[in-house]
């Protein structure tokens, strides 16, 4: 697999947005990215992507949880789970199936090299 080379702190550059967030992490602005190539494609519409990331704010918020870059990129990687996990783009069982590789790559990973998912496969 290839690896992502954004760079480290990501965001718009945009006049219009001067207070947009800024990502300390590509992944960070990769769930973001994915989200809205989802909804630019008419995989998921932009009202289910507003209205599942709001629940998840929501709930983060109800759970005391600190408005912070982490929560909100939790909060951002849940919705698309959330809406991903409905079996209609990806299959319940394929998302955690690559969930589970994943997490066999990062923990397969020495620290400051690049998470290659094939390092998780069995």
């Amino acid at each position: 697999m290839s690896t992502c080379n954004i760079p480290r702190e990501f965001g718009p550059e945009d006049a219009l947005a001067p207070d947009a967030p800024k990502f300390g992490e590509a992944w960070h602005a990769q769930v973001l990215a994915i989200a809205d190539t989802l909804v630019t494609s008419g995989q998921i519409s932009a009202t289910a992507w507003a209205e599942t990331l709001g629940a998840e704010r929501d709930a983060d918020e109800s759970a005391g949880r600190a408005d912070t870059e982490e929560t909100y990129y939790a909060a951002a990687l849940r919705a698309l789970e959330r809406l991903l996990d409905g079996g209609a783009i990806v299959a319940s069982g394929d998302l955690k199936a690559r969930r589970d590789t994943w997490e066999r790559a990062y923990l397969a990973t020495p620290h400051g090299a690049p998470v290659e998912l094939a390092a998780g496969e069995k």
